[in-house]
This record gives C-alpha cells, structure tokens and sequence, in this order.
C-alpha cells in the first residue's frame, strides 16, 4: 500500500483523534443493548440510523476542526474513488447491525485519508475498551504496545475471513462471496464470514487470524483495518496484487508469509 507524505499527520493529531473515537464510543456504548432492537426491517434501519446520528453529534465537528482541510466522507457505504486531497472516512458505530441486535462486533473508527491512501486513523472497542491506532510510517500498536501479523508461510494452516460489504448486493455478487469462501475452505484451514470487516482487519493486524479478503470497493470498512495491518508488517493489495487504494475494486490484506498464496486462489473469482 504506498504511503503518501502529508504535512502534520503525527503522534499529537493521532492522539487527538483517538481521544475523539474514545468519547464516541462512550456514546454507543451507552446505547447498547443485550438485545434485539426492532423486528421489522423498517424499524432496524431506524435504530441503525439514530446510532449514526447520536455518534456523529460528537465526533464529526470535533474531527473537522482538527484538520479544517479535510473533507468529510459523508456515506459510509460508498465505494470507489475519493477527490484528490484529504478526506476524514470514518464509520461511527463499525458494525452497526451487530449493535442494534445486542451483539458485541462493534466498534467506531476514525481514518484520515490523504489521495485515497490512509495515514492516520483510530479504532476504539468501547465493550472491552481496546484502542487500535496506527500512522502511516509509525507503526501499529494496540493501547499502546507494537502489533505484528502472523509469520505463517502455509495457507494450509491460515485462518482467513471475509464479509459482505454493504446491504443489497447483487446475486452475483453474493454468488462470488460464496465461492470465495468455498475457494478457500479448500485451500487453507478456517474462513470466518461476518461483519464488520474492520474487527476481521484488527485480527490480522494483531496476528491471530492470517488474511482477509473482500470483492468490493465499499472504502469505509476497510481504510482503518488496511493501515493497520500494512504498519504491523503486512501486505495490502488488490486482488491482481497492485497496492491497494480507496480506489480499487477488490481487497486482500495477508500476512507476508501466505498473501500470494491466498491471492492466487481468490484472483480467479475477481
């Protein structure tokens, strides 16, 4: 993944920001439930959305205001290409879904992005508390202490994961994911598929799973994790093996030892 160089992105701002996503956090953490809020699709997209608006309320101003350059990304669905320039992309309740049906894979990220390439960004647990940070060039650590990826080199013995992107995917789409996952059933030893992508990404990053991969440009659930794993020493690209950008219609983020590996199998169904 290339590293762009941009004038301020360092320790201060990145500490600045994870003090934003922990106050964030604080807020979605408040509206948890230990169950499932709403039956209805309709009434699911409203708890979802009011989750937004409530973690949006204290975390978007305060981002702006730190880097009054950057732009704000404003649908977290969206995929493809951003302008030239700086762009905050964050996702102010990862894994939205799980939330509002009482389940515990969730988080808010933070991610400022610099010519569709991630340079900074923060991803907050609230329910265990953990912060995951990571700057372009400095390293990726964990509440502090340095993460590393895998050192396995046997795809045999990989757990990888995957996830659906976005709500509303094509048949063909979905028909992809599947036979990815059966592709790589085949190939290695455990695929987990669940959202959000961004929790798959902080296990590689920390070295207890060993890829992940996507058939989908959707840029939001992806920034975060893609930085974090590229700092802990592991290899971001599409899945043809050109370095990754917000830009690019496909994702594969593996440790070093199996990423060609893994790509070969999935390149085939890209």
């Amino acid at each position: 993944m290339p590293v762009p160089s941009t004038a301020g992105v360092d320790e201060r701002l990145l500490g600045q920001v994870s003090e934003v996503v922990e106050e964030a956090g604080a807020v979605l953490l408040g509206r948890r439930t230990a169950y499932a809020r709403g039956a209805g699709l309709d009434e699911l997209v409203a708890e979802v959305e009011a989750n937004d608006r409530a973690v949006l309320d204290v975390m978007k101003a305060p981002l702006l205001e730190l880097r009054p350059e950057a732009r704000w990304a404003e649908d977290e669905l969206a995929g493809g290409a951003l302008p030239d320039g700086e762009w905050w992309v964050a996702d102010p309740a990862e894994g939205n879904i799980n939330h509002v049906h009482g389940m515990p894979e969730w988080a808010v990220t933070a991610t400022l992005v610099h010519d569709n390439v991630p340079v900074l960004t923060a991803t907050h647990l609230p329910l265990t508390g953990e912060l995951y940070t990571a700057l372009a060039g400095g390293g990726a650590h964990l509440d502090g202490e340095p993460l590393r990826v895998s050192a396995k080199t046997d795809l045999g013995a990989a757990i990888t994961g995957t996830a659906q992107a976005r709500p509303g995917e094509s048949e063909t789409a979905l028909r992809t994911i599947g036979d990815s996952v059966t592709a790589m059933m085949t190939a290695g030893l455990l695929v987990r598929v669940s959202v959000p992508a961004t929790l798959h990404l902080l296990n590689v990053a920390a070295g207890r799973m060993d890829a992940f991969f996507q058939f989908s440009d959707a840029r939001a659930d992806k920034v975060a994790g893609a930085l974090l794993v590229a700092e802990a020493g592991g290899t971001v690209t599409d899945l043809r093996g050109r370095p990754w950008t917000a830009a690019s219609p496909d994702f594969l983020a593996a440790a070093p030892g199996i990423h060609e590996q893994a790509r070969r199998v999935l390149a085939p169904l890209a």
